[in-house]
């Protein structure tokens, strides 16, 4: 999800913000609501790029956590436009949704406002950036692109080997 690179969570400030350019005090962000607001963040700001962040999860994956991007995706993917959870909740409500979107994350480390952020964050990327869960075709590989049912392998032309020029040194007299 290459458009997360460019929506950030700014600490102290409600909502999300599309980051518009990084300038030599801190970083220009513009908020993703209706206002559009343009913000200067300092270089004391705590800004955190949603691509960034990731999920605690309990397998046996060395990183021990999922990012962000693929969460958004399977709630995309399970509730899309309607999310039927409200972020202000009981905690066992926000356990049995995040349960259902990402079955072992690890229960210990990800705490009930991390799935309220969640919530909320999917609720307005949705809204104001939905480009993000437009889900991009990849290009088909060799190995195991089918079209209809037929094996297509994709045939780039061989170049000829070509030699270099040898170079002759020139002898000094």
């Amino acid at each position: 999800m290459e458009a997360l690179k460019q929506i950030a969570n700014v600490a102290g400030y409600s909502g999300l913000y599309r980051i518009v350019k990084p300038g030599r005090a801190g970083v220009i962000v513009e908020s993703l609501d209706g206002k559009k607001t343009k913000t200067m963040m300092g270089p004391t700001a705590r800004v955190s790029v949603l691509n960034d962040i990731s999920i605690y999860v309990n397998d046996d994956s060395e990183d021990q956590s999922v990012s962000l991007g693929p969460v958004l995706l399977a709630i995309n993917e399970k509730y899309g436009e309607t999310l039927s959870v409200n972020p202000k909740g009981s905690d066992s409500e926000l356990a049995d949704f995040m349960a259902l979107v990402v079955p072992s994350y690890d229960r210990d480390r990800v705490r009930s406002t991390d799935i309220k952020k969640l919530i909320v964050w999917y609720g307005i990327l949705r809204q104001f950036a939905p480009e993000i869960f437009e889900v991009t075709a990849d290009v088909p590989n060799e190995e195991n692109a089918e079209v209809a049912g037929e094996t297509v392998v994709n045939e780039a032309p061989v170049a000829k080997e070509e030699t270099a020029p040898e170079i002759q040194k020139a002898e000094n007299v």
